[in-house]
């Protein structure tokens, strides 16, 4: 049981674009596996091709905008992570294949008291696409880890390492995914480093909830 879960998770992190557009692996060595790790961003101006996209994702999930219930009613139940600092809660539905800006696959949530505002969505590939699958999009990684079913995440190279509970918070294990190459997009907060970076300091008070 647990080996079908982690690789039905896994496939579906890894279905956001067709295998054939995918490209060979990130030119940057490996990041330390704790967390996300992103670039440092250029603040580079959002591509005006991009709007008809975003306008049509931002209707698209308006319903999940204020309410973290209506995205798990509609299938975003696998809490991936915790609050990640400057960056978010990420929540995934892995029943959803292929590339559509509309229909991410990870919602991007910060909380505060009892309250969850969406403010990104998030993709992940094994390797870096070979086509830009939105305009002028940048990219971040996230290696090795396991998880576990309340968030919490410990890096790991294989699943084996994994412990059967959270060394955090005791939960059970939900899923070990390998080195990935990952694509955040802040369609419903802004971002002063850039529609694409991945972490935004303008979340930054979110922090700790």
């Amino acid at each position: 049981m647990r080996r079908t879960l982690t690789t039905s998770l896994v496939l579906a992190l890894c279905a956001a674009v067709p295998f054939a557009a995918w490209a060979a692996r990130p030119e940057k060595p490996k990041p330390a596996p704790t967390v996300h790790v992103h670039p440092a961003s250029l603040a580079a101006a959002t591509p005006k091709s991009l709007a008809p996209i975003l306008a049509k994702a931002r209707l698209a999930t308006a319903k999940y905008a204020r309410s973290l219930g209506a995205a798990r009613k509609a299938g975003y139940t696998v809490n991936v992570t915790r609050m990640i600092p400057d960056m978010g809660w990420h929540f995934l539905n892995p029943k959803i294949t292929g590339f559509d800006a509309s229909k991410p696959p990870i919602l991007v949530y910060v909380k505060r008291g009892t309250e969850w505002h969406l403010v990104a969505f998030e993709w992940v590939f094994p390797t870096k696409p070979a086509k830009a699958p939105l305009p002028g999009a940048t990219y971040g990684s996230f290696a090795a880890a396991c998880h576990y079913a309340d968030g919490t995440f410990v890096a790991a190279a294989a699943e084996a390492d994994c412990a059967k509970t959270s060394p955090e918070s005791g939960t059970a294990f939900g899923f070990w995914h390998p080195d990935f190459v990952t694509l955040h997009l802040w369609a419903w907060y802004p971002n002063p480093d850039g529609i694409y970076a991945g972490k935004n300091p303008l979340v930054r008070p979110f922090n700790g909830n």
